[in-house]
């Protein structure tokens, strides 16, 4: 015959099944906190890891950036070197053509101007204003007669802009050189190469367009044409 349990047994089994609960309980939260602290102690130490990368990343990049910034500047200052070189022997070399031009178109104004009945009696050069005149303006080339004056331009390639500078020119002219406030005048301007095109464009704007023409230079303009009388 079995042996019968008792309200006392049941308890008591209880009680060991609860001892035992609490012991593994006890286990699995120390068992935590030690995975807890093992991870808090490796999270600190990747991030100070992490920190100590970063940092030496940013150093890194400002010493490169540094001498990519240094190389930069150096090679801008040798570049600008260059452009201002190369600027003043193109200005020089423009000059030199500038002055070609003059003295190929100079001797032939007189010849030119007499074909169309503006008979020039006396040339002159880089003719300036004078300082009373409080207008300063420089005119490559002079003609004048009686009561005519042909101011000249000229250039080694005449484009729009030296022709529209030359209309502002012109408009100006007689405040620049009061001396020839009676005077009838005319413009014109001069050049080895010609834009496409601004032949047309001086001479709807009144002005003799002079070319070349094998050793010698030429007034372009047709025998239709009528030039401008400034100011």
């Amino acid at each position: 015959m079995s042996e019968s349990i008792t309200i006392a047994d049941i308890y008591k089994l209880f009680e060991q099944t609860n001892a035992a609960l609490e012991k593994s309980t006890a286990a699995s939260e120390k068992s935590i906190e030690r995975s807890n602290a093992k991870f808090e102690r490796g999270l600190v130490a990747s991030r100070a890891e992490f920190e100590r990368s970063m940092a030496e990343s940013r150093a890194e990049f400002d010493r490169s950036f540094a001498q990519s910034r240094a190389e930069a500047d150096r090679r801008m200052a040798s570049l600008e070197k260059t452009v201002e070189r190369t600027s003043k022997a193109v200005d020089g070399l423009t000059t030199r053509w500038g002055r070609f031009v003059e003295e190929l178109v100079r001797p032939a104004v007189v010849r030119m101007f007499r074909d169309r009945n503006i008979l020039i009696t006396r040339t002159m050069e880089r003719v300036r204003s004078p300082l009373a005149s409080g207008s300063p303006m420089e005119i490559d080339i002079l003609g004048v007669n009686g009561m005519k004056v042909v101011a000249v331009e000229c250039k080694s390639r005449l484009s729009k802009d030296d022709v529209d500078e030359m209309g502002d020119r012109l408009t100006k002219f007689k405040k620049a050189f009061p001396e020839y406030a009676q005077y009838t005048l005319y413009g014109a301007v001069a050049g080895i190469e010609i834009n496409e095109g601004v032949d047309i464009y001086a001479y709807r704007k009144g002005l003799f367009v002079i070319r070349t023409s094998g050793d010698s230079v030429e007034i372009a303009n047709d025998d239709k044409f009528e030039p401008l009388a400034w100011g």
